[in-house]
């Protein structure tokens, strides 16, 4: 009997050593996996950004999806925000696409990944079927479109919160009203009219526990890289931007050109941060008001809390490559 028992105890510590081992040993290579240059700040919503990632792992999208997991991991991400252009090159035909695995599922594999993604409309998408994306979103927990264009508050710790607007930028693009254009049929399906109302109306709210103001786009407002100059980027800007500054946008997300850039014009009340370099690249540049341009694949991460706004970018190779601060008056 007691032979039973001191074997009973042996394999229950053995078991126990063994579970602590693997635990330990778990521990150690999720530190390993940590970008220790990240920073967040306490009582923080961390989260990222990304955009023009869909191209079948291909180019630089598995590297920054490795990144990305390692970043989420390191700042306890609470969500990723996506810029559009989510696949390529003609977006997706049905919810049952190929696309959806080679593209989005087993791409971001990392656990720290899986949590809720919000997604919005690039051109590429407008080429394909833009109800499929929504539609995915009733099939997947972690991705997030309900319909073209959307708003989210998200708590802060404090009680305090954010107001993130998600735009449905091609329809506003003038350039794409051309019947040979692939985007056209469900381009001119769209109401702008209706579309800039509603984003007025949410950006004017009263709710006085709103601190900040962010809206995402696909198209920039301002670039310095390829479209510095371009018809689209100057109507964009004109069509938007007085309006941002009138409603107090502290930040606009957006994409479309294929690097990594951040810009507030002189005069500008807002900031803008373009994270379009989640797959492939292309040069950059500067212009007047930039902060930061680079043509290297990566990302963007972002720490809110009460009074400010931590922004930092990271590459493909998991180095902090810039960081800047917006800062809140009290």
């Amino acid at each position: 009997m007691k032979k039973i028992i001191y074997s009973l105890v042996f394999c229950a510590i053995s078991t126990f050593a063994t579970a602590q081992q693997n635990e330990n040993k778990n521990t150690f290579e999720r530190k390993k996996d940590l970008i220790p240059e990240l920073q967040t700040q306490d009582k923080s919503l961390n989260f990222l950004l990304m955009g023009d990632f869909g191209r079948y792992g291909q180019f630089f999208q598995k590297e920054v999806a490795k990144q990305m997991g390692r970043a989420a991991t390191t700042i306890s991400s609470d969500f990723v925000i996506s810029v559009g252009d989510n696949f390529y090159p003609n977006g997706v035909q049905s919810t049952q696409d190929y696309s959806w695995i080679a593209s989005f599922e087993n791409v971001y594999t990392d656990y720290s990944l899986q949590n809720d993604w919000y997604v919005v409309l690039g051109n590429h998408d407008y080429r394909g079927n833009i109800q499929a994306e929504i539609d995915y979103s009733k099939l997947s927990r972690r991705w997030n479109m309900p319909s073209t264009y959307y708003s989210k508050k998200v708590s802060l710790e404090d009680g305090n919160k954010a107001l993130i607007v998600y735009m449905d930028t091609s329809p506003f693009n003038d350039g794409y009203y051309k019947k040979d254009n692939l985007m056209y049929d469900n381009i001119v399906a769209q109401d702008t009219t209706a579309q800039r109302k509603w984003i007025e109306k949410e950006l004017a709210t009263t709710d006085a526990t709103i601190k900040w103001k962010i809206v995402v786009g696909h198209h920039p407002l301002y670039s310095g890289g390829k479209r510095k100059n371009s018809a689209e980027t100057k109507s964009f800007e004109k069509k938007f931007a007085d309006l941002f500054d009138q409603y107090k946008v502290d930040a606009y997300f957006c994409g479309h050109e294929h690097d990594l850039q951040i810009i507030k014009p002189k005069g500008r009340y807002t900031t803008q941060f373009l994270s379009g370099a989640a797959c492939e690249i292309r040069p950059s540049g500067e212009r007047e008001g930039t902060l930061f341009a680079s043509s290297t694949p990566g990302f963007m991460t972002f720490s809110l809390s009460k009074n400010n706004l931590l922004s930092q970018v990271v590459d493909a190779n998991g180095a902090v490559i810039y960081s800047t601060t917006i800062r809140k008056e009290e």
